[in-house]
């Protein structure tokens, strides 16, 4: 597997939540940083990205933001990233943050980190994205939608092979060795997504 020095990561904007996220937003931060991994956001200033992006930031690490010019408009930019990209939309959003990432890691977040989750799952599985996702599990927050993954794979919606998508931390610190024990794809995977 090629060396990864790009990251793309989903997360959530709330400021409310347990501080156990943001206390894994801050220790994921510094390890992307001290391994000199670049991290690709959504490039908002609050929750568990803004603590994520100056948790980076802090160790002498690098920030890419990727925010959609309405979001921007609405002073929810972080403005002091390495680099910040304006989008026309949510659509070119995603794009570009999958364009630019050698693998995707998932914090917990609401309904717009599910569904950029579900939406590169579903590119990998369509052989349109080919690097490494892992779901960082912090708190169990995402046993139920492991459950849910292994129940549609159980009545069929899914092939088995599909539950290779993706890879599964539960600490900050078990992301990179997952990433690397992730299994390699090429386009022929789309030869499968139909069941």
């Amino acid at each position: 597997m090629k060396k990864i020095k790009t990251v793309c990561v989903y997360c959530a904007s709330s400021s409310k939540v347990d501080k156990e996220y943001f206390g894994a937003a801050v220790e994921l931060g510094k390890i992307l940083a001290v391994h000199d991994i670049t991290c690709v956001c959504g490039g908002g200033n609050q929750g568990l990205m803004g603590t994520l992006s100056d948790s980076v930031l802090e160790s002498g690490g690098k920030v890419i933001g990727v925010i959609p010019r309405f979001m921007q408009d609405e002073g929810w930019c972080h403005n002091n990233l390495t680099r910040i990209i304006t989008t026309k939309d949510m659509h070119e959003r995603k794009q570009t943050m999958a364009n630019l990432s050698d693998a995707v890691i998932a914090m917990p977040g609401g309904c717009g980190t599910l569904e950029e989750l579900l939406e590169i799952i579903t590119w990998k599985q369509l052989g349109l994205y080919l690097n490494p996702i892992v779901i960082l599990n912090t708190k169990g927050y995402y046993d139920g939608l492991i459950e849910l993954f292994d129940r549609a794979i159980r009545e069929s919606f899914m092939r088995p092979e599909h539950s290779k998508l993706w890879e599964t931390a539960t600490s900050p610190t078990e992301v990179l060795p997952a990433f690397y024990r992730s299994q390699e794809w090429d386009g022929s995977i789309r030869k499968i997504a139909a069941i």
